[in-house]
């Protein structure tokens, strides 16, 4: 079983690569929650959790994380991908 972990800084337009974010600032959205990661990551077809006391390593504000379980059949990029375009589709 593997788990993949997205921060909400991996999907935060806010943020420069450096910084943190995975995505195209162009799917990218600002200040994404744990809440609405986890409806887009249902919404590509994966079991979610989410910790909401966690903190990223690169922040100083705990936003929380989401593990999404059993994504073996796709990359960690195409996960975030799929889930940047729900969340952009939540969004709107």
């Amino acid at each position: 079983m593997v788990e993949n972990v997205i921060w909400p800084a991996y999907l935060d337009v806010n943020l420069t690569r450096s910084e943190g974010r995975r995505v195209p600032a162009e799917l990218a959205v600002e200040e994404p929650t744990v809440e609405e990661i986890a409806k887009a990551v249902k919404q590509v077809g994966y079991d979610v959790a989410v910790e909401r006391g966690k903190t990223y390593p690169r922040e100083h504000e705990p936003r929380g994380q989401v593990l999404v379980r059993d994504a073996d059949d796709a990359s960690k990029s195409d996960l975030l991908q799929a889930t940047a375009a729900y969340l952009g589709a939540i969004r709107a």
